[in-house]
């Protein structure tokens, strides 16, 4: 879901296909598009030149409107609603029987959809290549370790304990998505600033809720490509972080917030 790549991060098929392993919420696609500041132009500049476009300001330096053009929205939203249709309609069709943490990303997938239909335009986005690398990464490593277990069966390690692990991570994703409302999207972007519910702790909880769901599904099952493609989807997530920041730096309002909320990801680590 875009996000909810991110979400995210995201379907819980492969709990019925590969030993309780799910499809890992929501494909990623929970990304934290928070930041909103009509017109503005100005503010730290991100170090992605010629790829974050700021409302007001055309890629050439021409001066527009105050919002990025309506067909542009458009297509983002579309895309969002495209994909995030697909996913649960495959979580739907695939899914024999649901389980409480299977509701859970039903429910996201769509409130996605209604977002993805009455969010605002940013003010600004990242369209750097590194950076859709990353969110193709965080799509597409969750959907990885299933086929990659389907082909080579993993081993148990305390599927008690992941499956505790796993509904924590459902409902902090779900906590998260609630407390972004419109501000979520894909790409790093202005869209507001979300500053209440797991954004009180960490700055970026639906990240945090992809780490702990990662933990919990190779505690079920993993083998050692379970594992290798875990750490590549973390590396994709950190530059995820890392982007997002730049860009929702300049929200006036997120020095402050930095100040309060320390840890990016990690409480007491980063």
């Amino acid at each position: 879901m875009v996000a909810i790549s991110s979400c995210s991060a995201l379907l819980s098929i492969a709990s019925h296909y590969c030993q309780n392993r799910s499809s890992l919420n929501h494909a990623r696609t929970g990304s934290h598009s928070r930041i909103w500041s009509p017109g503005r132009a100005s503010g730290a500049q991100p170090s992605f030149p010629s790829t974050i476009y700021t409302a007001g300001v055309h890629p050439a330096g021409q001066t527009g409107g105050s919002q990025v053009p309506w067909r542009n929205l458009r297509a983002g939203d579309l895309l969002l609603f495209g994909v995030t249709a697909a996913e649960l309609a495959v979580l739907v069709v695939l899914t024999p029987s649901f389980t409480l943490v299977d509701w859970v990303y039903v429910l996201q997938h769509v409130m996605v959809l209604a977002i993805a239909l009455t969010r605002p335009a940013p003010a600004a986005q990242d369209h750097s290549v590194p950076t859709s690398a990353a969110v193709a990464v965080a799509y597409t490593y969750p959907y990885a370790q299933v086929i990659y277990l389907q082909r080579g069966p993993g081993s148990p390690a305390w599927p008690a304990g992941g499956l505790v692990l796993v509904i924590v991570a459902a409902f902090l994703s779900l906590a998260s998505l609630s407390a972004l409302g419109k501000r979520f999207g894909v790409r790093p972007a202005l869209r507001g600033l979300a500053t209440g519910g797991p954004y009180r702790l960490v700055r970026h909880p639906m990240y945090l809720a992809y780490v702990i769901g990662d933990v919990g599904y190779n505690l079920q099952e993993w083998n050692p490509g379970t594992l290798a493609i875990v750490v590549i989807g973390w590396a994709s997530l950190v530059y995820r972080i890392v982007a997002e920041e730049l860009v929702l730096a300049q929200d006036p309002g997120w020095p402050a917030y930095v100040s309060r909320v320390r840890y990016r990801l990690v409480p007491g680590l980063w």
